[in-house]
């Protein structure tokens, strides 16, 4: 698709991020809405049964990160498995991409919840000390213009967070569930951008995002890809590892896309 410059890649392999501003098509954007509004009803009916208002990072009302469902919708594998995501995953790892993680995250109106500076691998380490691994790539597709009223995301680049080679130790907040590394006074740089954006940046990159002050929703979708299957058959209980691309191709066949070869899934609708 030709999306890739030079400059994307250099700046990607420095500093841990690359920018396509409003670079989804009017129908994947309305799609991807669409599918947002299921999941969010989904998870809501999963605490229901459950019968609790918080459920890990979920916040019913305030905050969701709904993750790893993606083979509920033929159209979410469409977009995953795509030759746009292709061409953003090889800019970052190289030829050879599998599928790790997929989750919405949603702020809700006027009392969606900040969430703390951490580093994407922190909470695979932190779940699985053993799972070492080269930073993954998380592509954080926005549904809606963000900015700093709304919740954004804040990111440190390497140069200032000293991360490009180093995952740190997490610790737990009380009351949020969040975890948190970084503790020092960089506020990081805002993103500003419009709905149909894909920032992508690296796992080991210091993040953090504010609360959503405004009277709408700000939703983000997050496809997160590996170079390599990261971890054994315990981080597999929560995370994927499929294959997506080989020697520079698409590969992906949803027809063998099953979740006890390569990862969780929910029942299909």
């Amino acid at each position: 698709m030709n999306l890739i410059t030079p400059e994307h890649r250099a700046l990607y392999h420095q500093e841990g991020s690359m920018i396509f501003p409003g670079v989804l098509p009017a129908e994947t954007l309305a799609m991807l809405r669409e599918e947002c509004s299921y999941f969010l009803g989904y998870k809501d009916g999963v605490m229901d049964t459950k019968g609790v208002e918080v459920d890990g990072i979920n916040h019913r009302g305030k905050r969701y990160f709904i993750g790893n469902h993606y083979r509920m919708s033929g159209r979410m594998r469409d977009f995953i498995f795509s030759p746009l995501m292709a061409e953003v995953a090889q800019a970052a790892l190289g030829p050879e991409v599998y599928l790790f993680n997929e989750q919405w995250v949603v702020k809700n109106a006027e009392q969606g919840m900040k969430f703390g500076w951490h580093q994407d691998s922190g909470y695979v380490m932190r779940s699985h000390p053993e799972a070492l691994h080269p930073p993954y790539l998380t592509c954080w597709v926005t549904l809606d213009d963000v900015s700093e009223v709304n919740g954004t995301v804040y990111l440190l680049p390497h140069s200032r967070g000293g991360t490009a080679n180093t995952i740190y130790s997490h610790e737990l907040e009380p009351g949020s569930n969040d975890l948190i590394a970084y503790k020092g006074d960089d506020p990081g740089d805002p993103l500003i951008v419009p709905a149909g954006t894909i920032v992508a940046f690296s796992s080991y990159n210091f993040h953090r995002s504010g609360p959503n002050t405004t009277n709408r929703m700000r939703r983000v979708y997050l496809p997160q890809y590996s170079s390599a299957p990261i971890g054994g058959e315990a981080v597999r209980t929560w995370a994927m590892a499929v294959p997506f691309i080989k020697d520079g191709k698409i590969i992906y066949d949803r027809t063998n896309d099953r979740a006890e070869d390569y990862g969780p899934t929910p029942v299909k609708k």
